[in-house]
């Protein structure tokens, strides 16, 4: 179900993270709105450093915006989790330097488990790749000391 992207997804503390770190100038540095369906959702176009074949994001990156999306996704529901398994659906190639959107939602909780989805839409809303994926959810604090031990 389609609607209209309605606020910043509120991150926290910049980071150093590949896919969303503000922090990390080499990254991809999404950045994710919440719906009223409380679906992510990233508009962006890729630079040409993500190439794989020619004028086409590498299968590897694609992989980090759909997990991104779906890890995204669990943080609406105030959910900090790791990814546990991820399935890919590579439809299309996806373009660089053109743009497109990733949406991503959970679909289920059972337990620590968050079951979630994304996509990737090219600007004239064709999907190019999909992915769903199981995440384990962490505890905050596990991830707050393995922080302290790196700075």
């Amino acid at each position: 179900m389609k609607s209209k992207a309605v606020t910043p997804l509120s991150h926290g503390a910049p980071n150093h993270c590949f896919g969303c770190g503000e922090t990390n100038r080499s990254g991809l540095r999404l950045k994710f709105l919440v719906d009223d369906n409380h679906q992510v959702v990233c508009y962006t176009s890729l630079a040409r450093r993500f190439e794989g074949p020619p004028q086409h994001a590498h299968g590897g990156v694609i992989a980090t915006l759909l997990d991104e999306a779906m890890s995204k996704a669990n943080r609406v529901h105030d959910v900090i989790a790791m990814t546990r398994q991820m399935e890919i659906e590579y439809l299309h190639p996806v373009p660089i330097r053109q743009k497109i959107t990733v949406t991503g939602r959970r679909i289920s909780h059972e337990g620590r488990r968050n079951y979630c989805e994304a996509e990737i839409e090219s600007a004239s809303g064709e999907i190019l790749a999909r992915g769903k994926a199981l995440f384990i959810t962490v505890d905050r604090s596990v991830l707050q000391r393995s922080e302290k031990v790196r700075t």
